[in-house]
């Protein structure tokens, strides 16, 4: 064990917990109506609880077990075997159990942002619990688990590089929240704006912090390749926010706040998967093509497609990891066949996986809920509370 690796990876496992609760649930809760900002909250924070407790029965073990190129196995379900002495590289096991445990609670709860107003509270948890075993991760372990797209898996010695998830995190999430915001339907009422542009940037920069853990921690080891990997993260989201402002600007006449802050979150997805592979100039060129391709993406998907994907999940997430993942090979640090194949495979699963899961959970709990508790908003029809107190 290194203690100065075990120290930093401790603080990684804190930011990254800190991306959902509070930064992704105020990032998306500022973008919904006022009537539904406690929904939204309640998603993020049940799937953080419910993914925190299958990951320690069965998703580490699928995920990092030591069963074959496919699947982890059962070997290490409720930690069995693993001790406070036990090792992963130079950190305690059960550390990395945490810290990957992190990545397992944000990746379904980035779905959220796809369904928010209008969505079945049962049906996202029971989604959500059966998305991150049979989607999740299995795809974290043929990426990072030794598994069949890693190095020497059928890429040959070069697997696919994904530092931090640009592949298992952002295109799983993403295109998961597309197929569900097809299948779901648009909502009833989609010229709201958001209720809150200031818990939207307050979300923002809490996701920006904690991203230093998210793709910093990635390298497992607290020396200058965390280093680095935390500052082309930095630089990255700092140019897609000035490049999604100014196309704003450019195009309509004037740079939105929530515009801006949603160009940070593009520069951060695009930067994960590279982010341990690339230098501060590739970074700055990273960020600046997505803040304005994923603003593009944004409007192909909301305007042209009419897709209400509400939140801008796959725009944003996962346009840009796909993006991420492909400069990769564009400015050589990896292998064009293992990128591009890698993202074909995890997608076409993660939709076949996806699409089953929707018919399967919205066949035992209701999909959507009715007209009335979506016009009435999810916070006081579904869970009974208010967020704000309309009357002192």
């Amino acid at each position: 064990m290194n203690a100065a690796d075990t120290a930093w990876i401790i603080v990684a496992t804190a930011l990254v917990l800190f991306m959902t609760l509070p930064g992704l649930a105020l990032f998306y809760g500022g973008l919904v109506r006022a009537r539904n900002v406690l929904s939204v909250f309640m998603q993020c924070y049940a799937i953080a609880c419910l993914m925190s407790v299958l990951w320690f029965v069965a998703g580490y073990s699928i995920a990092f077990g030591e069963g074959n190129a496919i699947w982890g196995g059962a070997g290490k379900a409720l930690l069995r075997g693993i001790t406070a002495d036990s090792l992963s590289g130079t950190l305690p096991e059960v550390l990395f159990f945490m810290f990957q445990m992190t990545f397992a609670i944000i990746t379904p709860a980035l779905i959220v942002g796809a369904y928010v107003e209008r969505i079945g509270f049962g049906f996202v948890l029971l989604f959500s619990a059966l998305w991150m075993l049979l989607c999740y991760a299995p795809v974290a372990h043929w990426v990072w688990g030794g598994g069949f797209l890693a190095d020497g898996g059928i890429f040959g010695a070069m697997g696919v590089r994904d530092f931090a998830g640009g592949i298992v995190v952002h295109e799983t999430a993403g295109l998961a929240a597309l197929i569900l915001a097809i299948t779901l339907g648009p909502r009833r009422n989609r010229t709201t704006p958001p209720h809150s542009p200031g818990l939207v940037m307050i979300g923002a920069a809490m996701l920006w912090v904690g991203w230093f853990g998210f793709n910093g921690g990635s390298q497992l080891a607290a020396d200058g390749g965390a280093a680095m990997a935390l500052t082309v993260t930095h630089i990255s989201a700092a140019a897609a926010s000035l490049s999604w402002a100014l196309w704003e600007k450019v195009k309509f006449g004037r740079a939105s706040l929530v515009g801006m802050v949603t160009g940070t979150i593009a520069g951060l997805a695009s930067i994960t998967p590279a982010s341990g592979f690339v230098g501060p100039v590739e970074a700055l060129i990273i960020g600046a093509v997505a803040g304005i391709l994923c603003q593009e993406a944004v409007n192909l998907i909301r305007n042209r497609l009419n897709i209400d994907d509400t939140l801008d999940v796959f725009a944003v997430h996962g346009v840009g990891g796909i993006f991420g993942s492909v400069m990769i090979a564009v400015f050589g640090a990896g292998s064009w066949a293992a990128q591009l194949g890698s993202l074909a495979i995890v997608g076409v699963f993660t939709a076949v996986v996806t699409y089953a899961l929707i018919k399967i959970v919205g066949a035992i709990t209701p999909l959507r809920v009715d007209a009335e508790t979506e016009t009435n908003g999810l916070d006081l029809s579904v869970h009974g509370e208010r967020a704000y107190d309309m009357t002192s």
